[in-house]
């Protein structure tokens, strides 16, 4: 898999999983958990399957 997903992009997917599980384990929520983990691997990872179907990467161009 290669990284689609720049820098400010997994900033802002981490800190909606942190949300995403706080919401899961205050409402006792398993969809709400099972996005939130979803959401930390993509912020892991580096890679979205969405931008990857769409052709879209938000990481920043290799210096040529």
């Amino acid at each position: 898999m290669k990284s689609n997903i720049g820098k400010v992009d997994r900033i802002i997917r981490l800190t909606i999983a942190i949300f995403l599980l706080v919401y899961a384990y205050i409402a006792g929520s398993w969809i709400a958990f099972g996005f939130s983990i979803f959401t930390f691997y993509e912020s892991w990872a580096g890679w979205c399957a969405f931008y990857q179907l769409i052709g879209k990467s938000s990481c920043p161009l290799p210096k040529q």
